[in-house]
């Protein structure tokens, strides 16, 4: 990264940007995530330190703990995935992107997991162009 981002400030990028993240260790705990109050896959705060395969369906569990395997392996940085979903029962579903990226350090050591999530139900109907200030 280019420059320096004094703390205060990067909490305030963190929670102004239009994606919401969770992030796990390399042992697969959770440690942080933003947008508390207003997450599309809420949680409570006593999932802090808890380890990450208790935060998804049943039904998913398995593809997770495959994802975080292949990136640990080196053999994966990165897994995409998108789900229709109802976010208030009276909406029609929306379009939710899901994207995990292996978190490495300087020497490509596997570090954590990135999980970051965005409704992109309003950018899929983008059409044409839309010139700043325009």
């Amino acid at each position: 990264m280019i420059g320096k981002i004094p703390e205060d400030m990067l909490e305030i990028v963190l929670e102004t940007i239009p994606i919401e993240f969770s992030i796990v260790d390399k042992d697969d705990k959770v440690f942080a995530w933003n947008k508390h109050e207003t997450r599309l896959f809420k949680r409570p705060l006593s999932v802090i330190g808890k380890d990450v395969h208790n935060c998804h369906p049943k039904k998913s569990v398995h593809k997770v703990e495959q994802i975080l395997r292949e990136m640990k392996e080196g053999k994966r940085d990165k897994a995409r995935f998108w789900i229709e979903l109802s976010l208030d029962p009276s909406q029609k579903k929306q379009k939710v992107l899901i994207e995990y990226y292996a978190l490495r350090d300087s020497n490509g050591n596997y570090v954590g997991c990135l999980e970051a999530t965005q409704n992109i139900t309003e950018i899929q109907g983008l059409k044409g162009e839309k010139r700043l200030l325009d």
